[in-house]
């Protein structure tokens, strides 16, 4: 029993005991020459060393002089000895020479599989190994009834032709897996399917309600025009610019006309409706002309000022004053943004003549200020009462010289027309042409002459302020 740890019941006596490993010697020999004894494996070793000596003596060994010790091996085989998996859990006792028959049945004892699977394990795990988990069992599948080894049954379980299985597409269908493809291509309704117009992917169950709605969808023309390849998405624009047969309005439906024509027959309208049409574009140039002057009164609404103040910017000065000049009449107002001299208040418009007016004409600056027409005339008292200020603004450098501005002040008189309240749309504003006296309002002929003009930086880049004042701070007040 060589290789064994032998595990004895009760010390056996000394000369059981090999001098070499000092165990219980396994099948003993004896020297005869000495009378010693060893394990027959202990002192092969011992010799295949080189040394022929008696590891006790040290006397020389002759082969022949060995021989095994029967008497000695019975006494040890009758020793009363444990199973060496004890310590594991088996509980068998015997005498020595019993445990190989032993060890051939023991639950604990450490096996190979019988079908060569390469698995060591106790014989008590073997029978569920054999059933369970050896690779190399043999197993016949329950559906097709083909045998296979436990690795390759392992294998064929997710793919047996004749197993019962669900539709991947999840539509609830249940069939063996060989019909399964056939039915995926063919048959289920949740398999996808492009749609033969656009393209795109859909569900079979709803390709159906998208063709309904797909954009490359073939249209025909509703008025039976015979254009091929005309698509959903594209019908709306043909019926609209593309069919020749599509009824269409007149080109000038913006201007009245409420004609309707074949596209093909529009051609001819245009030319017997020629004097009807130019007769409704004047109209239409006489409407959007007024709508332009009331967009343009409302802007000046919009962007005048309200808290009784104008600076007014005149550019280009010097080209402004030459034009007044090369006219025959030398007449040339130029009109500020209305401003109202408070809020609810007055609407108000300064004029300028670069080349002057009346007295001041071809040497002086005029300056005048008028009321027109404003949202809030009924409310307000008449003649206009308020003290009006003008002031030609000196441009020079405030850090160089201090700013000499020219400023003249009025108050008005009650009983002057100028100031009456004016009529609704009288608004007294003629670009290009000299106005009488009560349309120039009140103001200086002479406000400032052109010499005095050059002296400091009235003048610079071409360009004047021209301030006016409201002085009404008083009248809120007392209100």
């Amino acid at each position: 029993m060589p290789g064994l740890d032998l595990k004895f019941l009760e010390r056996p006596r000394r000369r059981f005991y090999c001098p070499l490993c000092e165990k219980p010697m396994r099948d003993p020999v004896q020297v005869s020459t000495c009378g010693h004894r060893f394990c027959d494996t202990c002192l092969q070793e011992y010799l295949s060393e080189g040394v022929f000596k008696c590891p006790e003596d040290h006397l020389p060994l002759d082969y022949a002089k060995i021989f095994p010790d029967v008497e000695l091996e019975q006494q040890i085989l009758s020793l009363p000895i444990r199973c060496i998996h004890s310590e594991e859990g088996c509980r068998w006792t015997a005498q020595n020479k019993l445990l190989q028959a032993h060890l051939s049945m023991c639950e604990f004892n450490v096996v190979s599989c019988p079908n060569r699977c390469s698995a060591k394990l106790l014989r008590r795990e073997l029978p569920e190994h054999l059933q369970h988990d050896c690779v190399k069992r043999k197993l016949h599948c329950d559906h097709c009834g083909d045998e296979f080894t436990g690795e390759a049954y392992e294998n064929h379980q997710d793919v047996c032709p004749e197993e019962s299985v669900y539709c991947e597409n999840k539509c609830g269908a249940r069939m063996v897996r060989r019909l399964l493809a056939q039915h995926s291509v063919s048959e289920c309704p949740k398999r996808k399917l492009p749609c033969r117009y656009c393209r795109k992917e859909f569900l079979y169950d709803t390709i159906q309600n998208h063709q309904q709605q797909c954009p490359r969808f073939p249209m025909q023309c509703p008025n039976r025009c015979g254009t091929p390849g005309i698509t959903r998405e594209m019908l709306m624009a043909h019926v609209k610019e593309g069919c020749s047969t599509a009824t269409v309005l007149c080109p000038f439906k913006e201007a009245g006309c409420k004609h309707r024509c074949p596209k093909t027959a529009v051609g001819r309208h245009l030319e017997e409706a020629t004097h009807t049409h130019l007769s409704l574009l004047g109209g239409l140039v006489n409407r959007q002309r007024l709508e332009l002057r009331e967009l343009r009164r409302a802007v000046e609404e919009l962007s005048g000022s309200r808290d009784g103040t104008l600076l007014w910017k005149l550019t280009d000065f010097s080209q402004r004053l030459q034009e007044a000049k090369s006219r025959t009449s030398g007449c040339l107002e130029l009109f500020s943004p209305a401003f109202y001299s408070h809020n609810y208040g007055y609407r108000l418009q300064v004029s300028a003549f670069p080349n002057g007016n009346g007295s001041g004409e071809g040497s002086y600056l005029s300056i005048y200020i008028r009321v027109l027409p404003g949202e809030y005339d009924g409310l307000l008292e008449w003649p206009f009462p308020y003290r009006v200020s003008f002031s030609l603004l000196d441009q020079s450098d405030p850090a160089l010289t201090k700013p000499q501005h020219i400023t003249e002040t009025f108050s008005p008189d009650p009983t002057w027309k100028n100031f009456q309240r004016p009529r609704p749309g009288a608004l007294g504003s003629v670009r290009g042409g000299c106005l009488d006296e009560t349309m120039l309002g009140f103001g200086y002929p002479k406000f400032l002459s052109h010499e005095e003009m050059r002296k400091r930086n009235y003048i610079r880049d071409n360009a004047i302020f021209i301030k006016a004042s409201i002085d009404v701070v008083q009248k809120i007040l007392n209100s």
